[in-house]
């Protein structure tokens, strides 16, 4: 059985318990996961308060915002109380959010290991529901200069076109080039078409005097690297 606290609406509850009034007092960091997708729906429905809906939404995904950033605005259009302004604005903020995390890292970066390519394009990868091919650029000190997508497919592939990739490369004055693309799959082997493009741009890179370095497989966690399994 609710409270009598939770029955009433947020209006009505004790200034302190509110979440907007909330951060104002507290600071962001003292509200929940729930309490701050609250303030953004603004409102339940007639039978929850914004922070009830906001619970029960993040149930259904176990409590994982990482889960919860992949999920379309038609997915949670379903859920009772949420329209499509308010699936907007979760969606919306989320994205924000892994827009962040990509931009923490936009310090000069150098990139020695494979490790440390994973780590400047995960956030690129991060909830992506399709494959798609993305190029880092290093300059001849091994400093990260620019990352470039290049295709955008299915759930199954997506295109690496050579000629996109090294222009866009030698556009940017890059001396080195990593290959990456996700497996939505979870899937980390890579397919006999990822084997191939990758001897025919580590071919072509050869010739133009821009090398290819390695190719990742990304997952939302973990990666392959042609280079560490010498296949490159």
């Amino acid at each position: 059985m609710k409270s009598y606290q939770e029955k009433l609406g947020i209006k009505l509850w004790a200034e302190a318990d509110r979440p907007r009034e909330k951060l104002l007092l507290n600071g962001r960091r003292h509200l929940t996961d729930a309490e701050l997708i609250a303030i953004l729906i603004g409102s339940g429905n007639k039978d929850e308060t914004a922070v009830d809906l906001s619970r029960r939404i993040l149930a259904f995904y176990d409590n994982d915002l990482d889960a919860l950033g992949k999920v379309s605005v038609k997915d949670l259009s379903k859920f009772k109380g949420i329209g499509e302004a308010k699936a907007i604005a979760i969606v919306a903020a989320l994205e924000i959010g892994r827009r962040r995390k990509d931009t923490a890292g936009s310090d000069v970066v150098k990139v020695i290991t494979a490790k440390d390519a994973f780590d400047v394009l995960l956030p690129v990868f991060a909830d992506l529901n399709h494959e798609e091919f993305w190029i880092l650029m290093l300059n001849q000190a091994n400093y990260v200069i620019g990352k470039q997508a290049i295709s955008s497919g299915g759930m199954s592939g997506t295109m690496a076109d050579p000629k996109i990739i090294f222009k866009t490369a030698l556009e940017h004055n890059a001396t080195y080039v990593i290959l990456a693309h996700n497996h939505p799959s979870g899937n980390l082997k890579p397919s006999q078409q990822d084997v191939y493009i990758t001897k025919k741009l580590v071919e072509a890179g050869r010739i133009l005097d821009l090398h290819v370095l390695d190719h990742l497989i990304v997952t939302n966690k973990l990666f392959y690297s042609f280079g560490d399994e010498g296949l490159i």
